[in-house]
């Protein structure tokens, strides 16, 4: 009798004190609690010294790959952003006509919630100009149509720099981002993304979790005398 290919594996549980199933996305105190016990199972959420692709230090590292490397973990908070996001459509009247993600954690996020909204799911990857700039752009053959309503998505929001990095093709392109939606945000005091001339731009988080970032020159760890990693592929 042949081997199985895969080793059964036992389905994750939160810790203690989390919920243990899927709850609804209109109650966003219970489903952050969720998201957060997602997180906790996954080994996602981690402690340590860590350079932020921001460039500032932390504590505390939110390694998202942890977490989307399980398709229901994934899939289940794709989920929840894709029912805020439609909430946050029907409350201007709008329809959500396409979702769009940077590289990498964006290209999984943007494909599910595109499935689940019935749209189509593109990336933006970054590319090097002749000056070594590095900017956001929609390449594979990638269309935009003029005035489509786009929901960008990310996975761990610090700055929002990856996503304001996504305006300037899409707004090239002529359309619309009507809001933003990520797995979690390290800014509870970022509610929105700002882009000049045009009106603010509506942001959705799973979890929003109050995790203090620093300058390299104002690290308590780096005066500690902490080492320090650099989490990620990037490196950054």
């Amino acid at each position: 009798m042949s081997e199985p290919l895969l080793p059964l594996r036992e389905p994750l549980r939160a810790p203690d004190g989390y919920p243990q199933a899927p709850v609804s996305s209109h109650d966003e105190t219970l489903s952050a609690r969720r998201v957060e016990g997602l997180l906790l199972s996954t080994g996602a959420l981690q402690r340590g010294h860590f350079l932020l692709k921001s460039g500032r230090h932390g504590d505390r590292y939110l390694e998202k790959w942890a977490l989307l490397q399980h398709p229901d973990a994934a899939a289940e908070v794709c989920r929840l952003l894709a029912d805020r996001a439609l909430a946050v459509a029907a409350a201007a009247a709008i329809e959500i006509d396409l979702v769009a993600g940077p590289t990498t954690g964006g290209v999984l996020l943007a494909y599910e919630i595109g499935r689940l909204l019935g749209v189509r799911g593109i990336f933006a990857e970054e590319v090097a100009g002749e000056s070594g700039a590095v900017r956001r752009e929609f390449r594979r053959g990638f269309h935009i149509p003029p005035r489509a309503r786009v929901l960008m998505v990310d996975d761990i929001l610090t700055t929002g720099g990856s996503l304001q990095a996504l305006l300037p093709p899409l707004l090239a392109a002529g359309a619309h981002p009507v809001a933003a939606a990520v797995v979690a945000s390290r800014s509870p005091d970022l509610r929105t993304l700002e882009v000049p001339g045009r009106e603010s731009i509506p942001l959705i988080a799973a979890l929003t979790m109050s995790l203090p970032t620093y300058e390299a020159s104002a690290c308590p760890l780096c005066a500690a005398g902490e080492p320090i990693g650099a989490p990620g592929s990037s490196g950054r």
